[in-house]
Formats: structure tokens, sequence, C-alpha cells
């Protein structure tokens, strides 16, 4: 059997990170494609000689021939996209949050589709979903209708849609998982990063409060 070669984008962010860390250590290729270069994420979590086996391409998901080039030349076999810009960055800039996460995301199937990929893992998120109280049930099933309260969750429910019409057009199968609250090395952004923080604070022997809390069950 062909070793399998994983094309990976979002890399430099905390869940990227890990992915490529335990794709390494289960000897897969890997080849990451983000248009940023700080590595300071994946250097928390790998060694030198693990980063050595992994080849970086500088691109924009935005762009649809970069991202069709760079996946065809990598001879991928397998596609996990996690890039995304998140919540308080597509508060602050609606436009260029729809063209990474909405639009980045229809290039990486299509990209898929043009290399001959069949399938693909992207990340949605728990930000699809609505608050406690506009629901009956307190844990929310996979398929509880959706109400996303921000862009970035519209922007995750747009790209569920998609997948759903790659599907049915193109059969090309994908598995969307909706990560909820990301903690640990590495997870230093976003707004969700507070239990971190109050990790790092403990750690110093210091005060912090989390400002916000789970009262949502989910299955």
């Amino acid at each position: 059997m062909a070793q399998q070669h994983f094309f990976v984008t979002g890399a430099m962010g905390c869940v990227g990170a890990w992915v490529v860390r335990n794709l390494v250590q289960e000897k897969s290729s890997v080849t990451v494609f983000d248009l940023s270069t700080d590595r300071h994420r994946l250097e928390l979590i790998m060694t030198a000689d693990e980063l050595a086996r992994v080849s970086f391409i500088q691109g924009d998901l935005t762009q649809t021939n970069t991202v069709r080039d760079a996946l065809t030349d990598s001879e991928a076999t397998h596609i996990i996209h996690l890039g995304a810009l998140q919540v308080p960055f597509c508060k602050a800039d609606p436009p260029v949050g729809a063209a990474v996460n909405v639009l980045g995301t229809v290039n990486m199937f299509e990209a898929a589709k043009a290399a001959g990929i069949r399938q693909l893992v992207y990340a949605s998120s728990v930000g699809v979903y609505g608050s406690k109280d506009m629901y009956t049930e307190n844990l929310v099933q996979h398929d509880t209708p959706l109400y996303p309260l921000n862009h970035y969750g519209v922007y995750k429910q747009a790209n569920e849609g998609s997948a759903r019409v790659y599907w049915r057009d193109d059969q090309i199968a994908s598995i969307g998982f909706r990560p909820y609250t990301v903690y640990g090395p590495g997870r230093d952004q976003g707004m969700t990063s507070t239990p971190t923080q109050a990790m790092l604070a403990a750690a110093r022997g210091e005060a912090y409060h989390i400002s916000f809390g789970g009262s949502n069950g989910f299955q």
C-alpha cells in the first residue's frame, strides 16, 4: 500500500499544528499549505527532526489557482482542511472572513476535484449552533437545527452546505468536525482561548477569570 500523503491547510494554528505532529509521528508524509510562515506553534510541540520531514507551501486560500496548483504539485493523497479566520477576525472584517472561510473551502473542494481526490476532512465548528434558549433539549445532537450567532458560525454553516453539494454533484465525500472549546499548547488566540490563558496564569501563581461558561451539552 502506498504511503499516505496529507495536504494540511491551517497548520500554523493550534489544531493544525497538533494534526501535523500526529501525522508525522505516524510516519505519514505531510505538506502544509498556509499563508502564515510563523511556525511557533509547531515548534512548541514538534522536534526539529520532525519538522524537517514536513514540506511547506506558502499560499492564499482565496486564490483558486494557487490552491489547485499547490495540491496537484504536492501529489497528496488526502486533504485535511483547517485553514480559517477565527471569530474575532471575522467580526472585525466580515468580507475577508467570508473570503478565507467560505471561498477558501470551496477552493479546497475544487482543488480536490481537479486532483482526483475523492474525500477530505474539514473543520466546521460548534459555532453553527445557537444559544441554549433556542433549544428545548439540553443535549444538542449533531442534527439539531443550526442557528449561528456570528459571522464565523454562518460561514461554517455555509461550508457544511457546500460539502453536501460537492457530494451530490461530484461524489466528493467529506467529514466536517465541529470542535468545541480547544485548549492547550498553541491555543493563544481566538474567542475560547481563555482556558489556556487560565492554565498559564495558574502555573505562574496568578488569579485569572474565564469570561464565559458552558451550559449546553453536545453529542
